[in-house]
């Protein structure tokens, strides 16, 4: 039924696109709108989305806006092969191709943001309120942005105001359990000198799903986002752009242990101060002095009001440090051969990055520094091929030094039809936690250590008679922690039709060194001592389709599917071997577990699908959309205890629809009032805290 569904979906799709005439494609559809869109981060140069031969992802303005979104984690969950996915501490991450949150670095304007104190960056954090657009690049992007970039890059790209004159909106939106979002955003252009402001208020009351366990789902918080950008042009040559930006939330917090309620609350705020000097040397050269300062702290403290003993008192302060320098050179651009493009861009850039964390259950403040130079060449060897070839060198003080190529092409076949590939490395460096974690659970009594301590922590536990005995070696501890590595592969079609574009994907990324945890020791009192160690070995393939169609000039749709499939290599291999078991429900024997059977890694689903419906009624001023989105089965963990999920592990969470709707209408010209709800079919589950039933609003929205 799950494949079925989603096939359905997909056929759907594929059926338009050949059912249909050829007709010139519409201007202002937001079909051929996105095709025509200039996107970054992919090769750090200004290129059009329909020209890359990358997979790229753009989400622009108007889908954020007529889709209802708030959050970005919201608008990400609704594109194809991007799936929202919630660690331990409740925190939001995205997946692409399969690959976890943790290997997906999130920029804005170019920069990096920081604060994974789990490993997910919570997306939630960020509003969409001031978003020109958002631009993710899937597969390893190390050879441009480094570690963390292993899995793809999502790039968020704010406002910039252009007019002269004075312009902004400013909005309310109230919708279930009181959650409110309010923006004022303020544009303002002089001859040399523009600006904008823009601030956000988002709040909600929290919800529960589980009456019977005491205590919210989540729990009611109140954050507020305020950030200013500034942009002077100097001379002809020389401009200056500047952004600050501040965040900061509260949110209650409760636990019960042994009938006593503990409260108290988490707090998050986080700091970003960005400057850029663009100078133009020449009409071929172009260079960028950049200075990045970002700074991330949360705290949690739960005590009980009565005794004021402290259940837990946590503290978690990030600094990031972001020197850079990048130049952009394009040969022969007397001669443009095709438009917006030249026959080569050269695109170079090195900077130094300094990372502090100071953390309840670290020793001490500790430091990284890493230094970097990359390279990339953007070029047109024939008139119908296009190739991006690049590089980049990392110099790390915690980990061997990095190289990361990658190689792009996309070859022209006809006016409609396109083919792409590329390869690439991609790495991810062992974290804070993974080297200097050292967290001993009081009421257990297990204990964590990172790598780096490891080894003087075991001989202090041992000095304290906790240790009965050791289960790896001196040498096994001694050698550096590797960093994480992936090589990914792409390959996929683009075809253009008159009514629209069907873009196809076949992905490939095979990791090695990734990190996990395992027992180096075993404690008098029965506990283990965990350590991170490199040993796993995975891979993600599959693939992608997206279609979207003009079918009237007021009507557009778009149909996506991805196919995936993950798996432990070592573990498939043991299934193969009849190295693994599984319980038989009926006689209660163990028997050997089927290779059909070995279902993937935890938190993958195989189907994701959308469809999403687009319509606009002139005469009446109004704009309805409805978005259909499916997730098929996937499990949470392993509940039989033979390391890895099967079809007969107990914690799979069935394949579900979730659909959202919005209906826009304009008044007086300049307010839009706006109704929808997420979740209009009413899921819910106990295990995906994240979905708590239906969630209506209203939005009111004023343009001046």
């Amino acid at each position: 039924m799950q494949f079925r569904l989603a096939t359905l979906l997909l056929l759907i799709g594929t059926h338009i696109i050949v059912a249909q005439s050829q007709e010139p494609s519409v201007t202002d559809s937001i079909v051929s709108q996105e095709l025509d869109e200039v996107i970054v981060t992919a090769t750090r140069t200004a290129r059009q989305l329909s020209s890359l031969p990358l997979p790229v992802t753009l989400v622009g303005k108007k889908q954020i806006i007529k889709s209802g979104t708030v959050r970005l984690n919201e608008i990400l969950n609704e594109q194809t092969g991007i799936i929202t996915v919630t660690d331990e501490s409740g925190f939001q991450g995205v997946q692409i191709q399969g690959i976890a949150s943790d290997y997906i670095l999130i920029l804005i304007d170019g920069v990096p943001l920081v604060g994974r104190s789990a490993g997910n960056f919570d997306l939630s954090r960020l509003t969409v309120g001031n978003i020109k657009q958002i631009e993710v690049v899937k597969g390893p992007s190390s050879s441009l942005y480094g570690s963390e970039a292993l899995g793809g890059v999502i790039n968020i790209i704010t406002e910039k105001p252009e007019k002269q004159d004075f312009s902004g909106n400013a909005s309310y939106r109230i919708g279930s359990f009181s959650q409110q979002d309010m923006n004022l955003d303020l544009k303002q252009g002089f001859k040399k000198f523009r600006y904008g402001f823009f601030a956000n208020r988002f709040s909600s009351n929290g919800y529960d799903l589980n009456e019977d366990a005491e205590g919210q789902t989540v729990n009611p918080y109140t954050n507020y986002t305020l950030n200013g950008r500034l942009y002077y042009d100097i001379n002809d040559k020389l401009s200056l752009f500047t952004s600050g930006r501040f965040y900061d939330q509260v949110q209650d917090a409760g636990f019960t242990v042994d009938s006593i309620q503990y409260e108290g609350d988490t707090k998050e705020r986080e700091w970003n101060a960005h400057a850029r000097l663009d100078h133009k040397l020449t009409p071929a050269l172009n260079m960028a002095y950049e200075l990045y300062y970002t700074n991330y702290v949360a705290t949690e403290l739960l005590a009980d009001p009565i005794s004021t003993d402290v259940l837990s008192d946590s503290d978690f302060d990030q600094k990031l440090l972001r020197p850079e320098v990048r130049g952009s050179y394009t040969f022969n651009i007397e001669n443009e051969n095709r438009t917006g493009f030249q026959n080569g861009t050269l695109t170079a850039g090195a900077g130094l990055q300094l990372d502090e964390l100071d953390r309840t259950y670290f020793e001490e403040k500790v430091n990284f520094t890493s230094q970097y130079l990359y390279a990339q060449y953007d070029f047109d060897p024939l008139e119908k091929l296009n190739v991006i070839a690049g590089a980049r060198f990392d110099n790390h003080s915690e980990y061997n030094n990095q190289f990361s190529p990658k190689l792009a092409l996309r070859y022209q076949l006809n006016p409609n039809l396109a083919i792409k590939g590329s390869v690439g490395y991609g790495f991810k460096a062992p974290d804070f936690r993974q080297l200097y974690f050292d967290f001993t659970n009081s009421a257990v009594g297990y204990t964590v250590l990172g790598y780096n301590v490891a080894l003087d922590k075991l001989q202090e536990l041992e000095e304290q008679d906790q240790i009965l005995d050791v289960v790896v070696t001196e040498d096994e501890l001694s050698q550096p922690l590797e960093a994480e590595s992936s090589i990914g592969y792409n390959l996929g079609l683009t075809l253009k039709h008159g009514i629209g574009n069907t873009e196809i994907n076949f992905f490939r990324n095979d990791f090695k060194n990734l990190i996990d945890t395992r027992i180096i020791a075993r404690k008098t009192n029965g506990q283990n001592v965990f350590s991170y160690m490199n040993f796993d070995e995975i891979y993600t393939t599959g693939f992608e389709i997206n279609s979207a169609y003009k079918l009237t000039d007021n009507l557009n749709i778009s149909a996506g599917y991805q196919l995936l499939y993950t798996f432990d290599k070592q573990r498939r291999q043991d299934v193969k071997n009849d190295q693994v078991f599984v319980r038989d429900a009926i006689t209660g024997q163990s028997v050997a577990l089927a290779t059909s059977d070995y279902f993937g890694l935890v938190n993958r689903s195989r189907h994701n699908a959308n469809f999403k419906f687009y319509y606009d009624i002139p005469s009446a001023k109004t704009h309805v959309n409805l978005r259909v989105l499916y997730r098929s089965k996937y499990a949470q963990y392993d509940t039989n205890g033979n390391g890895l999920i099967d079809n007969f592990d107990t914690s799979f969470i069935d394949g579900f629809v979730t659909l959202n709707a919005a209906v826009s209408k304009i008044f007086y010209t300049d307010f839009t009032l706006q109704v929808g709800a997420n979740n209009l079919l009413d899921y819910t589950d106990n295990n995906i805290p994240t979905m708590p039933g239906i969630q209506a609003f209203i939005k009111l929205n004023y343009q001046f």
